[in-house]
């Protein structure tokens, strides 16, 4: 049977959503970026949500669904159930609104985001460890109390109002080619698809999926929704594990391709925003970018990429900016064996500094049984320039007779 959903989305819808949300949500600034143009060879803009209110796109259609709900819905308050970006939207648009709001979080969310939350002027009830438990718990409580579930991604006034970003592409780059954006449940890239198709058929749109939580691929197969059996990734603003019904038929209707992006082109695209083009994005917000740096030579320019959002954990930041040093070469790490004696790490270190490796951190093993009783075993942690001065390090260790273990 063919899949069919509850209901499409138009462009009036959209243009109506950008109406609401005049003087709500900000027109984002499109900042270009000559390191990705170089690579990509046409011009890449970045659009940039994570400068958006509360940091991401969320906003949009948190504010859109709850400014269309009916007095009596009001007055029953709102509830949804969310890790960060769809929480602090949806905390914002209701207290914007005058509506009372509650928000479900998984236990262990990280503290920023759920003092931000708090500060937007939501109740916060943590219950889960993963979103999924999390969803059900603020299913289970709308139930109970009569609130209003605000889905993050499968309702028609959430795609419309994401959809502003859209419309906002084509007024500040009208000669787009190109438009990459991250899908996690779809809402964004359907809005945005449903906006752009509609005016300018002719360009192209390409979504991003974390490759360890990528429901999109095999769901456009079967052609229906399909749920995967786990997701993990950094990018926690798409990991999401089936498609939303709605998205999903407009994604794959008008969308023209999706593609997907290892944990290290994630991180190396969050690392790249920060160093040249001095912006703090999420992983998730970075896979536009990622998609980029892995195909470089499949995208026709001017290309947008979006991002989506900035609300990094500062702990996942540090955590994924040293492992895209790493994906970048600029970050090795590895033991080797000396002989135990006086002076012995400080000629290891003088071989180092001739190469000029700089040592973040070393640390001795002497216990192992598997050394010798002369042996230790060193662990390093050095500062490198790419992935050549990697392999010259590494030579110049072997050269100087050190055997590298790892």
């Amino acid at each position: 049977m063919e899949y069919r959903p509850p209901r499409t989305i138009t462009l009036d819808d959209v243009r109506g959503a950008h109406k609401m949300l005049s003087g709500i949500a900000r027109v984002t600034a499109m900042e270009s970026s000559r390191h990705l143009s170089a690579l990509v060879g046409a011009p890449v803009h970045l659009k940039c949500e994570n400068l958006q209110r509360t940091g991401s796109f969320k906003i949009r259609g948190a504010y859109v669904r709850i400014a269309g709900l009916s007095p009596e819905q009001r007055a029953a308050g709102v509830v949804a159930a969310s890790a960060g970006n769809h929480a602090q939207g949806v905390a914002l648009a209701a207290s914007l609104l005058g509506v009372r709001s509650t928000v479900f979080m998984p236990v262990g969310a990280p503290l920023p985001k759920v003092a931000a939350t708090l500060e937007y002027g939501a109740n916060v009830r943590h219950h889960g460890a993963v979103v999924d438990e999390t969803l059900r718990a603020a299913i289970a409580y709308a139930e109970e109390t009569g609130a209003v579930f605000i889905h993050p991604f499968d309702h028609p006034d959430i795609i419309a109002g994401q959809g502003t970003v859209g419309l906002e592409i084509l007024e500040q780059c009208p000669e787009v080619r190109t438009i990459v954006v991250g899908i996690g449940g779809g809402g964004l890239a359907a809005g945005v698809a449903v906006a752009v198709k509609a005016l300018r058929p002719g360009v192209r749109i390409v979504g991003v999926q974390a490759a360890g939580a990528a429901a999109y691929p095999p769901s456009l197969a079967a052609g229906r929704p399909v749920a995967l059996d786990a997701v993990a990734t950094m990018a926690d603003g798409i990991m999401v594990g089936r498609p939303g019904d709605i998205p999903f038929a407009i994604v794959r209707d008008l969308v023209d391709e999706v593609v997907t992006v290892s944990e290290d082109q994630l991180s190396s695209a969050l690392l790249l925003c920060l160093e040249r083009a001095k912006m703090v994005v999420e992983p998730a917000g970075a896979s536009p970018v990622a998609a980029l740096l892995a195909a470089p030579d499949a995208f026709e320019g001017p290309v947008v990429a979006v991002l989506s959002g900035g609300n990094v954990d500062p702990l996942l930041m540090q955590r994924t900016l040293r492992h895209g040093m790493s994906a970048a070469g600029r970050y090795l790490s590895l033991r080797l064996r000396l002989t135990d004696r006086p002076g012995a790490l400080a000629t290891l270190l003088g071989v180092l500094s001739v190469v000029d490796a700089n040592v973040l951190d070393v640390s001795h093993v002497r216990t192992d049984p598997r050394l010798g009783l002369t042996e230790a075993e060193v662990e390093l942690h050095l500062e490198t320039k790419g992935p050549e001065h990697c392999v010259t390090v590494g030579g110049a260790l072997r050269e100087a007779g050190y055997m590298v273990i790892a």
